[in-house]
């Protein structure tokens, strides 16, 4: 167990964005000792072809409280509306309130482009609320922070305005498994919805073991380009010869208007990404 516990916090629009996009340095963190606060800002209401409104809510809730457990950590669903989400004051002063009461030293999001309009106004609300949680006059009834959180964005391909650009890789074989665990509790997404919007309800095999299998190597494929891209950063953090055998790894940007990074802020905020 840390002296001092990293409270790491992992901000995505919707219930299973978290998990997805950065659950293995997550379970990584608990395995350490430290604390970890998974959120999805809205309620997934929209997120399936025959469900909606308050009972896929709270399906979507459950799904989530389940893969939080995977890991042994909260997972808070807001009741922001599913592909309603939009860049107000009120929705600013709510994750100013949530960032002020978890007092994280890493804030986890989206990055501001994305094709998702929820994954976009998630990462701008975070945004838009570094600084503010140390202003004492904006959401007064949270008390301020004196200090502004370190902030990161999740890796991704899009290219426009910039490609993604990483500070931090991590190597996460060891907890891969965790992470697909935790995606198949979000069985409403995974073998429904996104079947369905995807088209490929015909490749999900019938039973529940087969398809976490399949789960598995669909989440595998998904990830793979991060370890063959940033290649040179995981040499950088964790040596020649352990970087030659990484398949699955997350990645880092850091984001300019949280706390500044610097390599002691990087090593003591992911001690374990590094020889």
């Amino acid at each position: 167990m840390p002296a001092t516990p990293l409270r790491i916090l992992i901000i995505g629009a919707h219930p299973d964005d978290a998990d997805i996009m950065a659950g293995g340095t997550a379970a990584l963190w608990r395995q350490h000792g430290h604390e970890v606060k998974l959120v999805s800002v809205t309620n997934g209401d929209a997120g399936h072809h025959l469900k909606r409104g308050a009972e896929l809510a709270a399906i979507r809730k459950a799904e989530a409280a389940a893969a939080g457990r995977v890991i042994g950590s909260e997972y808070q669903v807001l009741d922001f509306h599913d592909g309603q989400l939009a860049p107000t004051y009120e929705a600013r002063c709510v994750l100013i309130r949530l960032i002020r009461d978890f007092k994280p030293d890493l804030v986890l999001t989206h990055r501001p482009n994305d094709y998702h309009p929820d994954h976009r106004y998630t990462s701008q609300l975070v945004c838009d609320a570094a600084y503010m949680v140390t202003v004492p006059a904006v959401a007064p009834e949270s008390a301020i922070l004196r200090d502004n959180p370190a902030i990161a964005y999740v890796a991704d391909t899009f290219q426009r305005p910039y490609p993604f650009s990483p500070r931090v890789v991590v190597d996460i074989e060891p907890t891969v498994e965790r992470v697909v665990d935790m995606l198949h509790c979000h069985k409403s997404q995974f073998y429904e919805w996104l079947a369905f919007n995807h088209r490929y309800e015909d490749q999900l095999p019938a039973e529940d073991a087969a398809r976490r299998e399949w789960l598995g190597q669909w989440y595998r494929e998904r990830i793979e380009w991060i370890a063959k891209k940033h290649h040179d950063l995981a040499v950088a953090s964790y040596g020649a010869e352990h970087a030659a055998h990484c398949r699955w790894m997350e990645a880092f940007e850091p984001c300019e208007y949280g706390a500044d990074w610097n390599d002691a802020l990087v090593r003591r905020l992911f001690p374990f990404a590094f020889a």
